[in-house]
């Protein structure tokens, strides 16, 4: 009678939504129900809603409180110390027993709004008494004034509360696992079971609009969530009604569902030209600025567009006017100062009302989350760039992947410095802080290694993205106190030294988590997480993620990795298909990904990049990692920029040429380095090629293409 009564009531309140609710009924004779702690309501809704009688295990502290005492005259409770071992063993003992036993691996609320620490000691516990697993999400109770986060998130008295109840299952972890290694491997396994369950319950059927309204109705309208040089902050309501104008504008002279073309730098100017192109159904496509004007031409023709979006400013600072002009040969160039001319008051009062009813706004946009979302071009780094078209759910499935592991929050402030024609700019630096209520401030240049560090300091920056050549020159330049306030530092799209790592460790004090991705999937394919971060690898695989190794002739260490996941793209543009996509497939089918990489993965999950596949020189017979050769070269010179590409050789097939910018390098220290490391000799490149500067992409990849040319000219 109880149970039915506080049911309604909750119901009452909250709007209390059961998914899921035919898994409820599948209880083994042991269940262990695990859910994520996000208030002081959390036991109440599973008490009301579980249809079986259950024990609750609690931590020990609130078991004697006041509520502890009230909760035990209702329903049986098990206080628990998960550091003890001797508590852990009891509540075995308990759920060897039969029956429901429901626990809280946080064991305490969270003040993140994402999932905190899993103790190891409750996936023993269900690991060892060979129990069903029940995992159960609860989503919304921490809005209430019941939960942890006052500051952090906008409360609400009476939410909508979802318990969403995912299909039962089991723990196992093999017999060789014995003592602390058997309790540790439970406990990643639960912990991967809490992700992973955090990730599925995730409402990936969105679009990027209604992401950013479902952000603005959490956070707030008055939140202040972008800024950037020009420092005038924009408010959720202000950037919406910005990008609603402008999309008006550009929506006038464009198509339904047109793909167009985004020559901008990283500014707000550009956000509002990407958000008011999301909220009038057309699709943009960001054009790397850097690659010349041959480059831009090339990917119009890929994607077949007819009209780019641009700025005279910008193209006066940027110095881009001869490829500008060539662009306007083949397309219609739209100036943003020539449409911002034309909007009358008329158009701001009517774009300033349309953007307060998420209605009109949805209805403007065109819901669909399968519908392509942008179209972004690989870097070209290894050849001719391909057009990437992405999807909302591509992308949101990324974003979802990323919080699954991640805590980002409100009180956090992150600067992205990098373009945002790159995925991990658009991805990581712009979309998910947007969308998640992170304040961004945007930086136009990564290229200013002695500003960046300023602009960190003077905007007490929370969290900071990067390669490994704009983190190495920001480590540089800047004052050990410029990142005093980071927590969060991201690494990809090339490989992060030692060096750079150590340089960051010991100057500011500040971790970095080097992640790995593509722009095939939207971009992060693995990262290193507060909660598993191992140095030298790139953490382990975003849920949601299959994958498979294959195997490479020649190769003794490392399989190819191919990928499969709702990040991985819709498909390709080619230039010799203008227009047409191409969906990923390899030989396991369609919908796989092949990423190029060798790699390894080990027990715990975490990958190792050993190199691209086309990475590797044919020495006499014997497999050259060109990546392996630029490690041992950073060794070796750790201030110095290496590039080791493959020339053919008449002899051996191919020789490995270093070029590096030391400017006296030294083969014989190569070597002693080597066989310090127990490298063979074969791994030693017999040339050396000293440069003033490697060519660089404006991503921060170095361009090899670029760099093979200079060894071939100059062998």
């Amino acid at each position: 009678m109880l149970k039915v009564i506080l049911r309604k009531v909750l119901r009452s309140l909250y709007r209390v939504e059961v998914r899921g609710i035919e898994y409820l009924a599948q209880f083994g004779e042991r269940t262990v129900v695990v859910a994520n702690h996000t208030s002081f309501l959390d036991a109440l809704l599973i008490y009301a809603f579980l249809p079986v009688p259950a024990t609750f295990a609690i931590n020990t502290y609130v078991a004697r409180s006041a509520l502890g005492r009230v909760a035990g005259w209702f329903c049986s409770l098990f206080p628990l110390d998960p550091t003890n071992p001797l508590s852990i063993r009891s509540l075995i003992r308990r759920v060897q027993e039969g029956g429901c036993v429901v626990i809280f691996p946080e064991g305490r609320i969270t003040v993140t709004g994402s999932l905190m620490k899993v103790y190891h000691g409750p996936g023993l516990v269900a690991e060892r008494s060979l129990a069903t697993v029940l995992p159960i999400r609860i989503d919304g109770a921490q809005y209430t004034p019941f939960s942890r986060l006052q500051g952090r998130f906008r409360l609400s008295w009476f939410p909508k509360i979802t318990l969403n109840v995912q299909p039962p299952r089991s723990l196992y972890v093999p017999e060789h696992y014995r003592g602390r290694a058997r309790r540790e491997q439970a406990g990643r396994l639960l912990s991967d079971l809490m992700a992973d369950m955090m990730f599925e319950t995730a409402n990936k059927d969105q679009t990027l609009v209604e992401r950013l309204l479902e952000a603005r109705r959490i956070h707030g309208g008055a939140h202040v969530i972008a800024e950037d040089i020009n420092r005038t902050p924009l408010t959720y309501n202000a950037l919406i009604t910005r990008s609603v104008v402008l999309g008006r504008q550009l929506a006038d002279r464009t198509e339904v569902d047109e793909t167009l073309g985004v020559l901008l730098p990283s500014t707000l100017a550009t956000v509002a030209t990407f958000w008011g192109l999301q909220f009038h159904g057309r699709v943009p496509a960001m054009l790397n600025y850097t690659v010349g004007a041959q480059g831009m031409l090339s990917a119009c023709e890929t994607a077949v567009l007819k009209r780019v979006i641009t700025s005279r400013r910008f193209i006066e600072q940027a110095k881009l006017h001869e490829a500008v002009a060539a662009l306007a040969e083949q397309v219609e160039v739209i100036y943003l100062e020539e449409v911002a001319d034309r909007i009358a008051w008329a158009d701001k009062l009517r774009g300033w009302v349309q953007s307060h009813f998420n209605s009109v706004l949805m209805r403007l946009s065109h819901r669909d989350a399968a519908r392509r979302a942008v179209v972004l071009f690989t870097s070209g780094s290894e050849g001719t760039p391909k057009g990437v078209v992405l999807s909302h759910h591509n992308l949101l499935a990324n974003i979802h992947q990323l919080v699954s592991r991640i805590d980002f929050n409100a009180q956090d402030v992150a600067l992205n410095a990098l373009p945002l024609f790159h995925s991990f700019g658009l991805t990581a630096g712009m979309v998910l802080p947007l969308t998640s209520g992170v304040r961004v401030f945007f930086y136009p240049s990564p290229l200013h290694y002695r500003v960046i560090p300023e602009v960190s300091y003077d905007i007490n920056a929370t969290i900071l993205f990067g390669t490994n050549t704009f983190l190495g020159k920001y480590a540089q330049f800047a004052d050990p106190y410029d990142f005093y306030s980071l927590r969060y530092v991201f690494a990809g799209a090339e490989k992060l030294q030692e060096e750079v790592r150590r340089t960051w460790s010991d100057k500011f004090g500040v971790r970095i988590f080097e992640g790995y991705g593509a722009t095939e999937t939207s971009p992060v394919i693995a990262g290193n997480t507060p909660l598993a971060h191992r140095p030298g690898t790139v953490g382990r695989l975003m849920p949601g993620m299959e994958y498979r190794l294959v195997n490479v002739p020649g190769l003794n260490k490392g399989q190819r990795l191919q990928v499969r996941g709702p990040n991985v793209m819709l498909g390709y543009l080619l230039h010799d298909q203008p227009g047409v996509l191409v969906p990923p497939a390899t030989e396991l089918g369609e919908g796989w990904y092949d990423t190029g990489d060798i790699v390894t993965i080990d027990g715990q999950g975490f990958v190792r990049i050993c190199g691209r596949a086309k990475r590797f020189a044919k020495v006499a017979g014997e497999m050259v990692s060109l990546t392996a050769v630029e490690v041992l070269a950073s060794k070796v010179w750790p201030d110095a920029l290496h590039a080791a590409v493959a020339i053919p050789d008449a002899r051996k097939g191919e020789q490995v040429v270093l070029l590096t910018t030391m400017a006296a390098a030294d083969r014989t220290r190569l070597l002693a380095q080597a066989q310090a490391d127990g490298v063979g000799e074969i791994s030693v490149p017999r040339q050396l090629m000293s440069v003033p500067n490697l060519p660089m992409l404006g991503t921060g990849k170095i361009d090899y293409v670029a760099a093979q040319k200079l060894a071939e000219h100059g062998s």
